[in-house]
């Protein structure tokens, strides 16, 4: 029995990194024989057990075999005689397929362990695929988008390119679960440089199946990319924020339908729609037809934001578009007049055989706030 720190962990250590997560391979043991070691089983579909002590998970040396559909379809086989080069073959990328033995100690001891070549790559910054089963799993298409943002630094190998549109042209996208689809697109927005995600969605032909259709046409022109990465560098990393800037020239409509497909998480839905209305209502003040800010569009937009009772949210939305670039002084100033507003005040104006009613009161509360929106337009 001999244990392996694979994968990540090793890719990383040589890459300079730190290594958050490690991954251990078991290999020439039994299910009985770790169980009789003290680690306990948590795998439901291949042997994967808890270290006693530290927790950490160990997985026993694997093959496996296509025999369904999706990143899912596939049959497991784990036994003493699986060899490391053969749990090795299985997984995605050539500098994913690295190992290093485990002392007794728990350090890492003797030579990288590297049939396929992943120290080569690494070096030559290449995304190359193990073996002709990479096809056979679609989530790994998402996977080379994602560490195409994360290490924008690295091309992907033409025959894997080849292998990623083949998954698109097999359909085996479709298998995959909405929420495996979020996971790994929303590491991507928050990674170095999510526009590598995006172009290596493009030049698979996968984007037409995961991301709107409007966004994947304005993704093909040139000014747009260029728009969009200056963009994504002023929003920082923050997922809302990255979404808003990558969804804001889409109708709020056509966001709240995508986001449902992936189970977008509702916070950054809302964010990402109220950002795009944003940009209506600024697009609108500065159209062709030159019309200005409009108190009642300013203060539909305050209440679609809900910044009476959210306004942290109205503070980040005016913040993330100043920061790229909009003209939202005139909103922000609006914004602290009609936050200042004395509520109180506002309704005992309101002639007491009335406050009963609470239209009269929202009434006197947009009439207000409507005069303190004015007030910031001509000042």
């Amino acid at each position: 029995m001999k244990i392996y720190a694979v994968g990540g962990a090793i890719r990383d250590t040589l890459m300079g990194l730190p290594v958050r997560d490690i991954d251990y391979v078991v290999v020439g043991s039994s299910v009985e024989e770790m169980i009789a070691q003290g680690f306990r089983p948590v795998g439901k579909d291949f042997p994967v057990f808890l270290h006693p002590e530290m927790q950490a998970e160990y997985a026993l040396a694997r093959t496996e075999r296509k025999t369904g559909k999706g990143y899912k379809g596939f049959m497991f086989y784990a036994d003493p005689t699986v060899t490391l080069e053969q749990d090795l073959e299985r997984r995605d990328l050539t500098i994913n397929a690295m190992a290093q033995e485990v002392g007794a100690n728990g350090k890492w001891v003797g030579p990288i362990l590297d049939p396929y070549n992943g120290q080569q790559d690494l070096a030559a910054k290449v995304f190359r695929h193990v073996s002709d089963a990479f096809a056979e799993d679609p989530l790994r298409l998402l996977r080379i988008a994602r560490f195409a943002a994360r290490f924008p630094e690295f091309t992907v190998a033409p025959e894997t390119m080849d292998s990623l549109q083949a998954i698109v042209e097999s359909n085996e996208l479709s298998a995959l679960s909405a929420e495996r689809i979020w996971q790994e697109l929303a590491r991507g927005f928050t990674a170095n440089k999510p526009m590598r995600m995006f172009q290596i969605l493009l030049d698979s032909a996968a984007a037409k199946a995961l991301l709107p259709l409007t966004l994947t046409s304005y993704l093909a022109k040139e000014d747009f990319r260029e728009q969009l990465i200056a963009h994504l560098h002023a929003a920082d990393n923050r997922l809302e924020d990255r979404c808003a800037v990558t969804l804001m020239d889409l109708p709020a409509s056509e966001i709240r339908s995508w986001a449902e497909c992936v189970k977008m998480p509702n916070e950054v839905r809302g964010f990402s729609e109220i950002f795009s209305e944003l940009n209506v209502l600024i697009e609108k003040s500065v159209g062709d037809a030159g019309v200005g800010y409009q108190p009642a569009d300013i203060l539909a937009w305050f209440n679609r934001a809900d910044i009476w009772r959210k306004p942290d949210r109205g503070n980040a939305l005016l913040d993330l578009a100043k920061r790229i670039g909009l003209n939202v002084d005139t909103l922000i100033s609006a914004m602290q007049n009609t936050q200042s507003l004395n509520t109180a005040q506002i309704i005992e104006g309101v002639p007491l055989q009335k406050r009963s009613n609470g239209e009269n009161i929202r009434s006197a509360m947009d009439s207000a706030r409507l005069s303190a929106i004015t007030a910031a337009i001509i000042s």
